[in-house]
């Protein structure tokens, strides 16, 4: 152990929460990272974070790095709406793509559990909600959009009926349809432009709020889908601008559906929520939520919240597609952000921006663990450390020195996609 370079408070019980309570202050979206997918502290403190902020600062919604459509039936399901399911193991099943762990796991159990209770006897404008955020679900989202529609006919049913055949020939296989745009001069751009223009001049429900943006909200992800796999299979990093360009949109909707008053928890990977402008991702002109959310809102209304571990295990995959399995997370490297918190102590600790900021070696970028749902701790030093100044990064940073793997609820996975088509695994 060597002399704390800074202060930081050492984090046992929920109740060592109160000093990132009192940071958050009046903030409307707080952002809860992970180091990981597949890292059972992160869910469970994510969990006590997002249960004291619904609690005591009046959130109204989690939203995560997840699909709209999977989501929405776990949104469902937690305020209890009819035919919505009964037990919450049966629910997440709906999580069947790779990684199917992400949130179909026992800590996201935990997390709907207590969701479905505290909204049990609030009415439907106090229930908290639970929604994703991400881009890949193409197909799930246009059958959602043509079954919504086809109740009511019209424009909007033809729009969507011509999307659906515009992307048949691809048998629901994003790959196809990103390699056949690649090769050939043609997409579905405009179907489902055309879709989404229609859907969103024609209310689908007018007396049910968030029923008619769940249908608007399956035609945008349409559309940004469609973009995101065309943009992708032509490399650089135009993909991932316009997947967190669509998951800042999409939280941006929802504060507005939620009201002018309403408040948002927001679940990713650090990378997601990390202010890129901290890091070299910048140097690629990568943005990404994080740093979206302080440029719209502000940064004393964004609050930003890393998390990271020294060493332990983790669940993950080998290869894209590959069966999860839990792998042995090595000690972190040295100079590493998490070996100096290692260095100091091994307490698990939560430190402040603020007492970072007159540290000379913090200012500058430092290697700082990102793990992926790909991984091999093989090669872990040449590519899972983020250079990045930390204090820059985020407004706080909770610390294990040592962790387990998240606990999956063990499923037959389906859909593995081909890795050269997601460069980044986060």
């Amino acid at each position: 152990m060597e002399k704390a370079l800074f202060n930081y408070h050492p984090i046992r019980k929920e109740k060592d929460l109160d000093v990132l309570l009192h940071e958050v202050g009046d903030a409307r979206v707080v952002m809860l990272g992970e180091a990981s997918h597949g890292t059972s502290e992160y869910y469970t403190w994510r969990t006590a974070i997002s249960r004291r902020l619904v609690e005591e600062k009046g959130f109204n919604f989690i939203a995560v790095e997840g699909d709209w459509p999977e989501c929405y039936t776990v949104n469902r399901f937690i305020k209890g709406y009819q035919k919505s399911g009964s037990k919450i193991a049966d629910v997440l099943q709906v999580f069947r793509r790779w990684p199917t762990w992400m949130w179909a796991n026992w800590e996201v159990a935990a997390l709907v559990e207590w969701m479905r209770d505290f909204n049990h006897l609030r009415s439907i404008n106090e229930k908290v909600g639970f929604y994703g955020l991400d881009v890949y679900s193409l197909w799930e989202s246009l059958e959602q959009v043509l079954q919504s529609v086809e109740q009511r006919g019209g424009k909007a049913a033809e729009a969507a009926r011509n999307a659906m055949q515009c992307f048949e020939p691809y048998n629901r296989d994003p790959q196809n349809y990103a390699r056949a745009t690649a090769f050939v001069p043609t997409d579905c751009e405009d179907e489902v432009i055309e879709m989404l223009q229609r859907v969103l001049k024609q209310p689908q429900f007018p007396d049910d709020a968030e029923h008619d943006f769940n249908s608007k909200q399956n035609a945008l992800v349409a559309v940004n889908a469609e973009k995101y796999y065309r943009t992708m299979v032509r490399g650089g990093v135009s993909s991932w601008n316009v997947r967190d360009t669509h998951m800042m949109e999409t939280l941006d909707r929802l504060l507005e559906l939620h009201g002018p008053q309403s408040k948002a928890i927001v679940w990713e990977h650090n990378t997601h929520i990390g202010d890129a402008s901290a890091t070299d991702m910048a140097d690629e002109n990568m943005i990404n939520i994080g740093q979206l959310a302080r440029d719209k809102y502000g940064p004393e209304h964004v609050k930003l919240v890393g998390f990271g571990t020294y060493k332990g295990s983790v669940i993950a995959g080998k290869a894209w597609g590959a069966p999860m399995q839990k792998i042995d997370v090595p000690e972190a490297v040295p100079g590493s952000w998490e070996e100096i918190l290692h260095r100091i102590s091994d307490e698990d600790k939560l430190i402040l921006s603020r007492d970072l900021w007159e540290v000379p070696e913090l200012k500058k970028r430092i290697g700082h663990r990102a793990i992926g749902v790909v991984y091999d701790p093989k090669f872990e030093q040449f590519g899972n450390y983020v250079p990045t100044i930390i204090p820059g990064r985020y407004d706080a940073f909770i610390y294990f020195d040592e962790t387990e793997a998240v606990h999956p609820l063990h499923m037959k996975i389906r859909g593995a996609q081909e890795p050269e088509l997601y460069p980044w695994n986060y």
